[in-house]
């Protein structure tokens, strides 16, 4: 017996010789499966900060993009009021220069009778 208790305390040996060694290894895999779960949880919240910040940010940009649009709408109806103001006032323009031609052709003509009135009484005097 005293082979086959040398045998069975080397094999039982060996079997304790890869069981510290699995055991090492599964030790050394928890220790990484600790550090590898506080760092997911140290970037989700990393994450949910982003998020939160990303979301002010959203909400912000979508109020001046309300604003801008209201400021855009109020300037396309100023912008209308003053195209219409600008026809008006052309149309005006044209209307006085209209009214400035017949004033000057009047002008002309009552000049020219003037000078023939002036010229009609020249000749009585003689």
């Amino acid at each position: 017996m005293g082979k086959e208790g040398t045998g069975f305390s080397l094999f039982l040996g060996l079997v304790i010789d890869r069981l510290h060694h699995y055991l090492q290894k599964l030790i050394g895999l928890r220790t990484k499966v600790g550090s590898s779960k506080q760092e997911v949880e140290k970037l989700e919240k990393i994450l949910k900060e982003k998020e939160e910040i990303t979301s002010k940010d959203i909400g912000l940009l979508k109020e001046q993009i309300l604003n801008l649009t209201e400021d855009l709408k109020k300037l396309k109806l100023e912008s209308e009021g003053k195209e219409k103001q600008l026809l008006s006032s052309v149309g005006h323009v044209t209307s006085l220069q209209k009214q400035n031609e017949d004033l000057l052709l009047e002008y002309d003509r009552l000049l020219e009778d003037n000078q023939n009135l002036q010229t009609q009484i020249l000749g009585y005097r003689i």
